[in-house]
């Protein structure tokens, strides 16, 4: 199936996807879900690193 052709159907109650289509769309989905974690993760962690450095300089005065 061509990214056109995935990209033009929309779900509604008139026309089922096909398991190509289902399956190319559910992929997508933990494609884009995986990004999303990996990305709040990072940030997670960042904001925890960053309130560590505060800390100890806060300590340190």
């Amino acid at each position: 199936m061509s990214e056109k052709e995935l990209n033009a159907y929309r779900l509604t109650s008139m026309e089922e996807p096909t398991d190509e289509m289902l399956s190319a769309i559910m992929r997508e989905a933990a494609e884009e879900a995986t990004l999303r974690w990996k990305a709040a993760e990072q940030r997670f962690f960042q904001e925890i690193n960053d309130m560590v450095a505060r800390q100890r300089i806060a300590d340190a005065v």
